[in-house]
């Protein structure tokens, strides 16, 4: 569960193959009316006001369900700050018929969350698709729409782990600063409070107002359900019909919120002072909301000075080194909403140089330089290729038509396609010249004005007007019910290798919207010959695509942008990986420039100066990080390689060090002397043209190959690590717990599968382990807390390691918790309930993996490093030896592999804070 904050910069969309329309008009339930049906998403009503939105994809192995509820920070009132959110957390405690909805999330093997932003709650499921799981699904989210327990046991134990949230929250400077500015900018309207709300309300709020809180905005006219992926639409329908359609249309009337926000008379100002290594320096302005026709072009305003690496002020701020790094967004939102820009400027750098050139930038846009017509149509053609690449995904359109439909209506993600297919340099000079004004924005001071030019933001349009036959476009191709079972996934994939030695794995298929995804990873380097070079491996990979022989930088983001693909490089240790994720009509196009940045980089020195800093101020942001501190130290203690080791862990101020000393020159020489493709492996998942992607592997790869050979680094178990160490970090409200150890276990020894399943039972269930339910569920000490397990394909070398999120007052109350229950597993075992549940969970949870392109893709291009030519037998198998497992195996398995006495413990946090007295109450 979290809090939403960032949603509204994302737009994750789903269209169905088909219009639904067809399907069910004939048969609708008694009472149930169709309202309307736009590209394959149908909308129809139920008596008690029950808005359903049914979107099929019969290419999808899941389903999901999700359920929107029209109430957020915005609805509430005084004393209510963080209500909604903390109702959310309350909603998964449990209700008359499913008195323990984490233990059915479990057993039914479901991908599920609840979020809660400024307009909106909403709780989604995605589970594998059959008539029994969407069944329960629907049957538990119509029971706790009305019948959940919102109990004062609960909400004591529940109302702490919330403030470990909010805590958790206090550690970033970046998101308090925020904060800080929005409730600045805000002087009345909700927009200017978090979410999560004050801690103060969140401990004192009575039980009864929350209740209260519940039962007006929890009901049926005030909440929009949206069933996704592979069902049957007339079944379905009857089911909603029979699990909705009882509950009641409440007697009570909502009244719409009404307040609005004062034109703003002057810029403002904030300040945040509080520890840290990065400076941060934050800009808002007040815009129209999300329905407002010019919410296309303020996104695409937006773009235009944040994109990477051509957007203003990335060159004002990051070309000149003022600045690390920046970015931007604006959020769809109900009422007017905000612009928000953001750079992080290293410890060092002038925080007023770098202030004075983002308001010379965002001044400039308004008022002497324009976006031009190539910036306008680079933004159009990123932002629009954002919307059709996630037109394919139907498992993302719970969570992102939950932000249109707290906006004011679920076709207002079709207007704002269309708007920004319309978007004009003049529309973008004109929304640039209305509200980024200095009157209108909120940065670090005041600065009097005895002729004020203000903005006046108009009011949200009429939607209902908006939206009237509103008719779309032809749906996008539809893609086979495919077969996620390990053996049709052997059957379908073709296996090869080039002459160089390079292998692939091609399995066709017919995808959603024709969509492809690709991995290629290459292998390189010795333990000899990787020693002492930290930090070159991972620099060389990020430089592959800032440059080539016939390209730059800009020009290669810009051409993945135009062929609708989302391209990453990553390197380290013995591995550079390129991933890929387009469509069939591009393919080709996309490979060609992948295979010119892995052959013709050039690695231009600005470029390369550029990325230092930015990676210099991200290791920079963590080094006084609880998480980061506590995981990084852990890892170092368990596993102490040699200094220089490839393998070799290092401190954030080595690594610092690290990059500090890299020189361009090192990793031109690096790539010269490690790139080549003979131990490579490259797997291709979805719709494309078999004999034109092998001409393009034979041609550009078939015959590349390093200089050096490849040899594998083994990995090693190192004994008599066991130890405990606290990290004091100063004012920081949460704290980081973390155990580990290393054992000798490879993915296929005999006894993975049982540890695998003890683990789970463990701390891997969602909130169902026995960690979350003691620690978090019935303690309340802990936000977030579990463990997880891992074996080496190669080495007999596997791990194990737990975590729990806390306030620091709690140090004993946790650690005592988390010592008991790992102790009673080994002594005691598992139940054979238990592990009927979480084999029933983890099998489940294995088919949803494998329906996912992108893992398949992943999986095989590792499954290719193996001598002995790994396949999805290997799946196949484990699925067999975990469905065969007795409580009896899982129980041995913990006591062979855990011990409580050789884990190695980091706790990071404030200590000493915690540790003084309390001063007590007058």
């Amino acid at each position: 569960m979290k809090h939403t904050f960032l949603l509204g910069a994302l737009l994750a969309l789903g269209l169905p193959a088909r219009p639904l329309l067809a399907q069910t008009a004939a048969a609708l339930p008694a009472g149930v009316t169709q309202v309307t049906s736009v590209e394959g998403i149908t909308e129809y009503k139920l008596p008690n006001g029950l808005r359903v939105l049914l979107f099929p994809d019969q290419s999808k192995a899941t389903a999901t369900v999700n359920i929107t509820y029209l109430v957020g920070s915005r609805h509430e009132g005084y004393g209510e700050s963080g209500m909604a959110h903390l109702l959310e957390h309350m909603v998964f405690k449990g209700s008359t018929k499913h008195p323990n909805i984490p233990q059915e999330l479990t057993e039914h093997g479901a991908n599920p969350n609840g979020t809660t932003w400024l307009d909106r709650t909403n709780y989604f499921e995605t589970f594998t698709s059959t008539d029994e799981n969407l069944k329960w699904a629907l049957d538990l989210e119509a029971d706790r729409m009305v019948n959940s327990f919102i109990a004062k046991k609960d909400l004591d134990s529940e109302f702490s782990v919330v403030r470990n949230e909010f805590e958790s929250g206090e550690n970033s400077p970046s998101r308090v600063l925020m904060e800080r500015v929005l409730s600045s900018a805000y002087l009345w309207h909700n927009y200017g409070k978090s979410t999560i709300g004050s801690k103060e309300d969140i401990e004192r709020v009575p039980i009864d107002n929350l209740k209260a809180f519940y039962q007006r905005y929890y009901q049926p006219d005030n909440a929009v359900l949206l069933v996704a992926g592979k069902f049957d639409p007339a079944k379905t329908l009857a089911l909603i019909k029979q699990d909705f359609g009882p509950i009641a249309k409440p007697t009570r009337v909502l009244s719409p919120t009404y307040t609005t926000e004062p034109t703003q008379d002057g810029e403002r100002s904030v300040t945040l002072r509080r520890p840290g290594d990065t400076q941060g320096l934050a800009v808002a302005y007040h815009v129209v909301a999300g329905a407002h026709p010019d919410y296309a072009a303020t996104d695409v305003l937006v773009d235009v000075l944040t994109n990477q690496p051509s957007g203003r002020l990335y060159k004002a701020l990051v070309e000149t080194k003022k600045a690390a790094s920046t970015w931007g967004f604006t959020p769809t939102l109900h009422d007017p909403g905000f612009a928000y820009f953001y750079a992080d400027v290293r410890q060092g750098r002038s925080l007023d140089s770098a202030r004075t050139a983002m308001l010379g930038a965002l001044d400039a846009v308004a008022r002497t330089q324009p976006p031009t017509a190539e910036e306008v149509s680079r933004a159009k053609t990123k932002l629009l290729k954002d919307v059709e690449l996630l037109f394919q995904k139907s498992d993302d359109l719970g969570l992102t038509l939950s932000e249109y439909i707290a906006t004011g209506d679920w076709r207002l993600v079709y207007l704002y396609r269309d708007n920004l297919r319309k978007v004009t340099p003049a529309d973008v000079q004109r929304v640039a010249a209305s509200y980024l004004k200095p009157s209108n924005r909120t940065v670090g001071l005041f600065e009097p004005d005895n002729k004020p030019d203000r903005s006046t933001v108009p009011a949200a349009p009429d939607v209902a007007a908006l939206v009237k036959n509103y008719k779309g476009e032809p749906a996008i191709a539809a893609g086979e019910a495919f077969d996620a079972s390990p053996a049709n996934i052997n059957t379908r994939t073709k296996l090869g290798q080039e002459k160089n030695g390079l292998k692939y794995a091609l399995l066709q298929k017919q995808t959603r919207g024709n969509s492809v995804n690709a991995e290629l990873k290459l292998r390189y380097g010795t333990e000899a010959s990787l020693t002492g070079k930290p930090g070159v491996a991972e620099l060389t990979a990020a430089m592959l695509q800032r440059g080539t022989k016939t390209r730059t930088y800009a020009q290669i983001r810009d051409a993945f942008d135009k062929a609708q693909a989302q391209v990453y490089f990553y390197g380290g240790g013995q591995t550079a990986t390129a991933g890929i994720q387009t469509d069939k009509a591009h393919l080709n196009s996309v490979m060609d420039i992948v295979l010119d940045c892995l052959r013709n980089p050039t690695f231009p020195a600005d470029e390369f100066e550029k990325l230092k800093q930015a990676r210099l101020a991200d290791l920079e942001s963590q080094k006084q990080e609880p998480q980061a501190l506590a995981f990084n130290l852990a890892n170092r203690l368990s596993s102490p390689y040699p200094k220089g080791h490839p393998l070799e862990t290092l401190s954030y101020d080595d690594e610092i060090a690290a990059i500090k000393a890299i020189k361009v020159e090192d990793v031109r020489a690096f790539y010269k002397q490690f790139y080549g493709a003979q131990s490579a492996t490259l797997a291709v998942v979805g719709s494309f043209d078999e004999p034109a992607l092998r001409q393009r592997l034979d041609k550009q790869l078939g015959t590349w190959k390093a200089s050096g050979p490849y040899v594998r680094i083994p990995q090693r178990v190192f004994n008599g690590t066991a130890q405990s160490q606290a990290l004091q970090t100063n004012d920081k409200a949460n704290a980081m717990f973390v155990a580990m150890m290393k054992y000798p276990l490879r993915d296929d020894s005999p006894d993975y599968a049982a540890l695998y399943m003890a683990n789970y039972i463990l701390g891997d269930g969602f909130l169902n382990s026995r960690l979350a339910t003691r620690i978090r569920q019935k303690e309340g000490v802990s936000y977030g807390v579990g463990s997880y397990m891992y074996a080496d394909d190669n080495d007999e070398v596997g791990g194990f390691g737990s975590y729990a999120i806390y306030n620091p007052d709690n140090s004993a109350r946790l650690e005592q918790a988390y010592k008991e229950e790992v102790e009673r597993l080994l002594k005691d075992g598992v139940t054979a309930d238990e592990l009927k549940a979480a084999k029933s969970a983890a099998l489940q949870n294995f088919q949803v993996q494998r329906s996912q392109d992108r893992n398949l893709a992943s999986t095989w291009a590792q499954y290719l490093t193996k001598a002995e030519g790994r396949t999805f037998a290997y799946d196949a198998e484990l699925d067999r030896r975990i469905a065969a497992l007795t409580p009896e195996q899982v129980s041995a398995a913990a006591k062979k592999y855990l011990d409580y006495s050789k884990l190695t413990i980091v706790k990071a946090g404030d200590f000493a804070r915690s540790a003084k007295p309390k001063a007590s109450a007058p």
